[in-house]
């Protein structure tokens, strides 16, 4: 077997075959009726307002595209999926549905493929794999269909160019996430290729007072216990701090990774000098159209905010985390991973409330205001609109309102189960 024939990143030609299927399964009446009355309208005392831009990317619509279209190219075959297709729980039990078989990493984020045959299919996720990762697929012989994201890919080609030139790549990002390993990864295609993960401006402080030898700063010693698990084997503050580019991930707060960039070419500016800056510093073109388009439309929002906002994505989705954490800036927030968050009978609803992707799972009761209100909604990339809507109609139960009646009708599967 060669890898020509075994890999494949543009599907196989069923979109036509699988599409029905993706739509009546993932796809809302109700929310593409309020979409064409202007993203809002009323039921009953509730007034419903969307974003503007919300729910499924291109590239998350894609990956399940792909997904579909594998289970059906190989109906006799063994398919995994290395981790989560997406950060969304609805979508990735519908992949088990199909028996697309789960390989998760440990804590270090490595992953055992010592089950997988040549005779098998795998799947790599929209945010890709790290170099390692796809060299020990490679190596098994399996098919592979290869999900990666373009925005993502885009940032491996930014961050693999640093590398080929000698720069340190600095990625804004989540070391633990699965995208930031396999973009920090993209350097090992040259020798002497480095990087340091930052996870907020908080971090990035750190790196720009050592930079810049502000007093007070991080030792070397310091400096490389707090990044060690950050950085790649072997990195130098002293050494690797000269020359640098800077990247992100994808799913990070857009206007936070400027500002982190800035803040860093400001550093290297007050060490060396403009001259220095510019043979020595590179910016970014790495931010998402997607995520981008989909903060901006809660920024638009919240110029004027709903009195309840309500975030739909999987807990441990970043740019769901992100979206909710730009809400509560402005307005009563509630992070809700699925519809079924919200129990139309009791009343009650389980959220996150707080930003960290490992802060618990809140219930809340009486959380509705009294009297007539808005309700602002959007979701993360990886949110399908058929969960939008079913949110909603749970909502709408709550306040004793029946369920609209739709010119189109109610996708299917969008109804109150239990």
């Amino acid at each position: 077997m060669t890898i020509e024939k075994t890999y494949f990143r543009k599907g196989f030609g069923l979109k036509n075959e699988v599409r029905p299927v993706i739509e009546a399964e993932y796809q809302s009446g109700l929310v593409e009726e309020i979409r064409a009355h202007g993203y809002r309208q009323s039921f009953g005392d509730v007034t419903v307002r969307l974003a503007e831009e919300f729910g499924f990317c291109y590239g998350v619509d894609r990956a399940v595209d792909y997904a579909y279209e594998t289970r059906l190219k190989f109906p006799e075959k063994r398919v995994y999926l290395v981790g989560e297709i997406i950060h969304n729980p609805h979508v990735n039990r519908r992949m088990t549905d199909m028996e697309i078989e789960f390989i998760y990493p440990d804590e270090e984020g490595r992953f055992d493929f010592s089950h997988v045959t040549e005779e098998d299919v795998v799947l790599i996720p929209a945010f890709g794999v790290t170099m390692e990762a796809f060299q020990d697929l490679k190596k098994i012989g399996c098919v592979l269909v290869d999900t990666t994201c373009g925005s993502v890919l885009l940032v491996w080609k930014r961050v693999e160019s640093y590398a080929k030139d000698g720069f340190t790549a600095i990625i804004h990002g989540k070391y633990t996430h699965e995208e930031s390993r396999a973009t920090a990864s993209q350097v090992n295609k040259h020798p002497k290729g480095k990087y340091l993960i930052v996870r907020d401006m908080e971090e990035a402080e750190l790196v720009c007072d050592y930079i810049a030898d502000r007093p007070g700063r991080l030792s070397r010693d310091e400096f490389q216990e707090r990044f060690g698990v950050k950085s790649s084997p072997g990195f130098d503050p002293d050494r690797d701090l000269e020359r640098f580019g800077v990247a992100n991930q994808t799913t990070m707060l857009a206007n936070e990774s400027m500002a982190i960039g800035e803040k860093l070419r400001q550093a290297l500016l007050e060490a060396r000098g403009p001259e220095y800056v510019e043979e020595n510093f590179r910016s970014f073109g790495t931010i998402c159209s997607a995520t981008q388009e989909r903060q901006d439309a809660v920024v638009k929002m919240m110029e004027d905010p709903p009195d309840v906002m309500i975030v739909i994505g999987g807990y441990n989705s970043s740019n769901t985390n992100h979206l909710a954490h730009m809400c509560r800036q402005h307005t009563r927030t509630f992070h809700i991973e699925d519809s079924t968050c919200v129990d139309a009978e009791s009343g009650v609803i389980r959220h996150k409330a707080e930003l960290a992707v490992e802060a618990p799972e809140m219930e809340e009761r009486d959380w509705l205001p009294d009297g007539p209100f808005e309700l602002g909604i959007t979701a993360g990339a990886s949110t399908p609109n058929n969960k939008i809507g079913d949110a909603l109609l749970r909502v709408l139960r709550i306040r004793g309102i029946a369920e609209p009646e739709l010119g189109a009708g109610v996708a299917e599967g969008e109804t109150l189960t239990p």
